[in-house]
């Protein structure tokens, strides 16, 4: 009898989903979740318990929302950034100028997507965990 061999243990990439919106958040684990290997590791409802989750679940990477109560996403993405400066994280937001993506980039963020363009935002995760930027 021939040997089987085993696959090795691939461990699904772990994502942290931070928005206000709760119906939000569940739309983007959602589409998150339908990729084979991706798993939302943690949810947080505004820029303050996403720096805290960032921390206490080290996520692979961060889908962060731009406009939020207590700290927006660009406040949170710095202070994540200090902590962790090679953590990616895509910036979400309803409206996307290049301002705001101008000043994503300034505060540590890799990506920016339109939160309703779902297949930017799959893409954009991918090309930022193969350690890509996506503006």
């Amino acid at each position: 009898m021939a040997a089987l061999e085993t696959l090795p243990d691939v461990s699904p990439t772990r994502i942290l989903v931070v928005d206000d919106s709760q119906s939000m958040r569940r739309s983007l684990r959602q589409l998150l979740e339908g990729h084979p290997h991706w798993t939302v590791c943690a949810e947080a409802a505004d820029g303050r318990d996403g720096v805290q989750k960032a921390v206490q679940m080290s996520p692979d990477v961060i889908v962060l929302d731009f406009q939020m109560p207590e700290m927006n996403g660009l406040e949170a993405a710095r202070a994540i950034t200090r902590r962790s400066p090679r953590l990616p994280i895509l910036m979400v937001s309803v409206h996307m100028s290049s301002q705001l993506a101008d000043e994503a980039r300034n505060a540590g963020v890799r990506g920016v997507c339109v939160k309703s363009d779902v297949f930017c935002v799959v893409e954009a995760v991918e090309t930022l965990l193969n350690h890509g930027t996506y503006f």
